[in-house]
């Protein structure tokens, strides 16, 4: 197959025919080189925020509601074009009000047969969770589809081995990220690259590039697509299949070979996904310290 992941930037928007004919270009553009996977990025729906004006875009409760009432709609418009270009799309995640509980943030999976299903942020990051007031949602899940099982860590879940792990039994992960500055940026492409390390699979990680005035949530991106493999046999010795240039919008492309994942899991140089196991009978969390007792009884 082939990947196509985003480095996206944020418009304003003055209607909503204007966002439908961006969305349109950059699937088209995507399709038209053979993309059978788009992914766009973490948090790249609130853009949909402007078209409640620029106070509400500006205001972090106010942008939330008028992204949240906005998305079923999108939703449409991203089957709609799914199907048409017979794509599978990770679509741009959005904060999501379901009920009087918190929001969460969502990213829906689109597939061209019209079905679609969502994967909701396990772990909030400090502004998420302490300005923001977003929470964490429904559990991973693992997404059977015609390109091979995917799972999907929203930025910050790709930082925990354990969340990774969960989906060891994917053949790729998406990763859809928004981070403000280069380093963060890193942490997440640190723990794209890891997590495809640990489980011999694909990784695959969009971004938000650009600067956004009209609001306190997004006002800062950093980023660049990124795909990523085990720095192993059938894949690049770094581990890079393909790296867009930072804070260059655009799509980044690469050709996935599921027979490739499949052998390297059953015949790599290591063999990281089948020995995780082998981890379980030692005490990490409490290693012998060898030299304690010895520099506590150095005299002065």
């Amino acid at each position: 197959m082939k990947v196509a992941t985003a480095a996206y930037p944020l418009d304003w928007l003055d209607s909503w025919a204007q966002y439908e004919d961006k969305i349109a270009t950059w699937v088209a553009q995507a399709a038209e080189q053979g993309a059978d996977l788009l992914v766009f990025p973490e948090y790249g729906a609130m853009e949909l925020s402007t078209l409640a004006g620029a106070e509400a875009a500006d205001d972090l409760a106010s942008s939330i509601h008028a992204v949240s009432e906005r998305m079923e709609k999108a939703a449409a418009l991203h089957q709609k074009l799914a199907a048409e270009y017979r794509v599978h799309i990770l679509g741009a995640s959005a904060p999501i009000v379901e009920t009087t509980a918190l929001p969460v943030n969502r990213a829906e999976l689109y597939a061209p047969s019209g079905l679609r299903d969502h994967q909701d942020k396990q772990i909030m990051t400090r502004f998420e969770r302490e300005e923001w007031g977003i929470a964490p949602g429904g559990p991973l899940k693992l997404f059977e589809t015609a390109l091979g099982r995917i799972g999907i860590l929203i930025c910050y879940d790709s930082e925990f081995p354990l969340l990774g792990r969960a989906l060891a039994e994917a053949d790729l992960i998406l990763v859809p990220s928004c981070t403000e500055a280069l380093a963060g940026y890193w942490r997440v492409r640190v723990g794209a690259m890891a997590r495809a390390l640990e489980n011999q699979c694909v990784t695959v990680m969009s971004s938000i590039v650009g600067r956004n005035d009209w609001s306190q949530a997004v006002d800062m991106n950093t980023g660049a697509g990124g795909i990523f493999g085990p720095p192993d046999k059938g894949f690049p010795a770094t581990g890079v299949l393909a790296e867009g240039k930072m804070n260059t919008p655009g799509w980044t492309y690469a050709e996935v070979d599921l027979a490739t994942i499949t052998e390297v899991r059953r015949d790599g140089a290591v063999l990281n996904r089948q020995h995780w196991s082998k981890q379980d009978h030692r005490s990490v969390a409490e290693p012998v310290r060898f030299f304690r007792d010895a520099i506590e009884q150095v005299s002065p």
